[in-house]
């Protein structure tokens, strides 16, 4: 350790992580998860002697290797690392850290440059295809350009399928909630069903103690539903609302508590995922298409789902931007 770990900085879409290799980090899980605590400083709300931003959107690891699929050409293990808490989950997916994946694997020769990168999701054994063509794109919540990167979704549904609970809409604690997963386990909810507005910044829903004890509830009671039996990161809650800004719908989310300055791709995929879906809640604020204008405290996020007349899903993407920030060696704590 005492000649650091191969490391890239990167941000992707609206979240910031490092990426490694897998062949630099122990292959043991207990090891390297112990390492990327120390690396990342975890443990400590300031995460000061280490890597991590003190906050979950700038506490991610991406861990890339060749796949062994024929049709794949990365694999792509997502580790969210705790703050306050010295923790490594598994348990979700990043479709932000995603975007990322597809120039790191070029950059680290994993994938010839040219074409698309097709990168299999190891956390839910789904694949997505990236496309990165285009400089100077724009996303809500990042300042300035960057290139563009294009990922397209295959198979994207929970393990329990897209409504894991086997209901469009179940009732908990009074609040009528839809259990939604698309590539990220969600329980979407009416801003009004827990007296708020969904309009309120950021700042003045994290001082709302009581909202968050609700929210807490309300989810650990969902992830029972849904069949989740680790509840540290999943699943998120997304608050919604009528659009105010030109968009489809107006969210809110926690991850898992705390909110979210925007909102995460594939959990945005899930909510229009919930709102296509007649009788989901929400369903009767939205009224579009395919393309569904996610408005986030930061600006908006568009997302596509094309569902067929069974409510399965056909395919999801998004845009997105990636950017790299450093490549060079980390040392550990």
């Amino acid at each position: 350790m005492m000649t650091g770990v191969p490391c890239v900085l990167m941000r992707g879409g609206t979240s910031k992580g490092a990426y490694f290799l897998a062949a630099d980090l122990p292959s043991d899980p207990a090891a390297r998860d112990d390492l990327l605590i120390r690396i990342m400083g975890s443990g400590d709300p300031r995460q000061i002697d280490g890597i991590g931003g003190a906050n979950p959107l700038t506490s991610k690891v991406a861990v890339v290797s060749p796949s062994s699929n024929p049709d794949v050409d990365v694999d792509y293990l997502f580790l969210q690392l705790g703050v306050e808490e010295a923790t490594v989950s598994d348990r979700q997916n990043c479709g932000n850290l995603l975007a990322g994946v597809g120039p790191f694997a070029v950059e680290r020769g994993l994938a010839p440059a040219g074409r698309p990168v097709r990168i299999r999701m190891v956390n839910s054994d789904s694949v997505a295809t990236a496309r990165f063509p285009t400089e100077g794109v724009a996303i809500s919540g990042v300042p300035g350009t960057a290139p563009g990167v294009v990922l397209d979704f295959e198979d994207t549904e929970g393990a329990n399928g897209v409504l894991p609970t086997g209901n469009l809409v179940d009732v908990i604690g009074g609040v009528p909630v839809t259990c939604v997963d698309n590539g990220m386990p969600v329980v979407v909810a009416r801003a009004a069903s827990l007296g708020i507005t969904g309009y309120e910044p950021v700042a003045e829903l994290a001082e709302d103690v009581s909202l968050r004890d609700r929210v807490q509830e309300l989810r650990l009671s969902a992830a029972k539903l849904m069949g989740l039996d680790n509840t540290t990161s999943v699943p998120k809650t997304t608050v919604v609302a009528p659009a105010v800004d030109g968009g489809s719908i107006c969210t809110r989310t926690f991850i898992p508590l705390k909110l979210h300055t925007s909102i995460g791709v594939l959990g945005a995929v899930s909510v229009a995922t919930a709102l296509m879906m007649d009788g989901a809640v929400g369903n009767e604020l939205f009224s579009g298409s395919s393309r569904v204008d996610v408005e986030h405290p930061t600006g908006h996020l568009q997302v596509e789902v094309e569902l067929d007349s069974d409510g399965r899903v056909r395919r999801s993407g998004v845009v997105r931007t990636a950017r790299k920030l450093f490549d060079g060696k980390v040392f550990p704590r």
